[in-house]
């Protein structure tokens, strides 16, 4: 089958870097922020040699995809623009979606406008779109007055983007830690507002971890050195354009295929989206297929338990390929 492969192209006006490896039916792996297309590198080459094209691209504004320095270039007809172009750029009709935050809300979004497009879902720990009954930054602005709270400090240009550009190891060390079933999290809610996020963050024990070597760390440190923080942090900051976005279909149920893997450590699924979200599933999509929670992970599930997130997504892919 042979090793992945780099790939460079235009699309939807921005410079795109992608990974690539496989044949047969399309799959495209969407990761959030701060990660690469190298947060799937444990999945890229299994489900290729499980009889799949699998692309995992750099998202709009991080790693070595180019993006705009304005927020306001990435709300949701700008980044479904990104996918469907995407999707253009390979001669694929459709795809099977799998992300991680930002990316499988994007790919959410994608269902949502044109499902046509969409050969299934394959969502891990976001479950759905959260559609608060405030703007997400005003209640973010509620929360950062009462503790530290992270996208509250995102929220003004250029104050995440200096502190955490000036010290990108740490940052992205702390945060991967922080985020893993190793920590808690929540632990920087402790912290009292004006908290810059390294700060609030717990210490990091020294790499290596048994699920994150230093070289691997250093990947993630060369990227966002290169590029900075600033287009991750778009996507928080332009929160509250894409909440009015996206009230076309609120309401409204994803019609394709839909499975769900999440980790029972993992703090977006605990706190993000409501009392027991894996219960509304049934009212957001037409079609569950199959949910599954792994144990011994946190938000980092597909690093963390990497050999188990890829059984179940090959378990998912091959029904459907089956017709089941």
């Amino acid at each position: 089958m042979g090793e992945w492969e780099h790939r460079f192209c235009r699309i939807n006006g921005l410079d795109v870097h992608y990974v690539e490896q496989g044949s047969g039916p399309l799959v495209v792996l969407l990761h959030g922020f701060p990660h690469l297309w190298y947060s799937w590198r444990h999945q890229i080459g299994p489900l290729a040699e499980a009889g799949f094209r699998v692309v995992a691209p750099d998202m709009r504004g991080m790693g070595r995809t180019s993006g705009p320095r304005d927020c306001r270039g990435y709300d949701v007809p700008a980044v479904t623009g990104d996918l469907l172009g995407l999707l253009d750029h390979l001669g694929g009709r459709r795809a099977i979606f799998s992300g991680l935050d930002f990316g499988m809300f994007a790919a959410y979004d994608l269902a949502h406008r044109h499902p046509e497009r969409v050969a299934a879902l394959i969502g891990l720990q976001n479950p759905f779109i959260n559609q608060p009954e405030k703007p997400p930054l005003a209640l973010a602005a509620e929360a950062g007055r009462k503790h530290f709270y992270h996208i509250h400090y995102f929220i003004e240009p250029g104050v995440a983007d200096r502190d955490l550009d000036a010290a990108p190891r740490t940052f992205l060390q702390k945060v991967f830690f922080a985020l893993s079933g190793d920590a808690d999290y929540l632990s920087s809610w402790q912290h009292p507002p004006g908290t810059t996020y390294i700060d609030a963050l717990p210490e990091a024990p020294p790499l290596p971890w048994k699920w994150l070597s230093a070289a691997e760390l250093e990947l993630y440190v060369e990227n966002y050195s290169a590029s900075g923080f600033t287009g991750g942090l778009n996507w928080y900051r332009v929160s509250d354009i894409r909440w009015e976005q996206r009230k076309a279909y609120q309401g409204k149920k994803i019609t394709v295929p839909y499975f769900f893997i999440g980790s029972e450590k993992d703090v977006d699924l605990a706190v993000w989206h409501g009392k027991k979200p894996l219960e509304q599933l049934h009212q957001r999509y037409q079609d569950v297929r199959d949910v599954r929670i792994l144990d011994g992970a946190g938000h980092m599930m597909q690093m963390e338990r990497p050999d188990a997130v890829t059984e179940v997504m090959v378990e998912f892919l091959e029904s459907l390929r089956a017709g089941r």
